[in-house]
């Protein structure tokens, strides 16, 4: 069951080129969330007599442990993510509610995760919950500059404590060696599987991306059920 909190704005991180990571601390423990769900983020004051107000889909980035604080990250694209940037001072209330969604990876077998930009929120509190031994998983994860790979660190120290996790990193601008030059490919990830056509394939970035990548995976013999969209804009 979903639950509807207020929640106060703890910390406002600004990473340039107008991408935010937001820590958001509870009126009171946030409900048990598998990892890859979503919330519903509300900046007007929601009444519980009345409708809730407008509000839009975010990743939550925070581990399920973490349920004193709550952490996602977004871009401003849009109208509600503009007037949130305005909006999301320190000492803030917002409304939130959750859980939401299926987009739940399995692990079960080889797995392969592409993330464009904050897309990459969707799959932080799988890759942090992963310990050794595990399938094997890849992580593709792009953004426009290295220094907007901003869960490369968090990534890093998953690497270290699961060596069945690989990471391969891409920025379109200013890429120095290990960031590759360029957007998540699939072409770039596939070389990296043992078996592609028995793994599973979870996408989630700009709506652009998904569509070139779900296509290319097809166009190799992907299954549609081998292959994971989460459309987040």
């Amino acid at each position: 069951m979903s639950q509807k909190l207020a929640c106060v704005v703890e910390q406002v991180i600004a990473h340039g080129e107008r991408v935010y990571t937001l820590v958001l601390r509870p009126e009171r423990r946030v409900p048990r969330f598998r990892p890859g769900q979503f919330l519903h983020l509300a900046v007007d004051a929601y009444d519980p007599t009345g409708f809730w107000p407008e509000s839009r889909a975010f990743s939550i980035a925070s581990a399920p442990e973490e349920r004193d604080a709550i952490r996602l990250t977004y871009a401003v694209h849009g109208r509600f993510t503009a007037r949130l940037e305005q909006a999301a001072v320190a000492g803030r209330q917002l409304w939130i509610k959750l859980p939401y969604g299926d987009f739940v990876v399995s692990g079960s077998r080889e797995t392969a995760l592409l993330a464009g930009g904050t897309g990459v929120t969707a799959f932080t509190a799988f890759l942090a919950s992963l310990t050794a031994p595990s399938a094997p998983v890849t992580l593709a994860y792009g953004a426009r500059t290295p220094e907007l790979l901003i869960y490369r660190d968090a990534v890093d120290a998953c690497v270290r404590r699961a060596p069945s996790l690989r990471a391969i990193y891409f920025a379109e601008q200013q890429a120095t060696a290990p960031v590759r030059e360029g957007r998540v490919s699939v072409g770039a990830v596939w070389e990296t599987l043992a078996d592609p056509l028995h793994a599973d394939f979870y996408l989630s970035g700009p709506p652009a991306m998904l569509k070139a990548i779900a296509a290319d995976l097809a166009s190799r013999g992907v299954t549609a059920e081998a292959i994971h969209i989460d459309a987040w804009e």
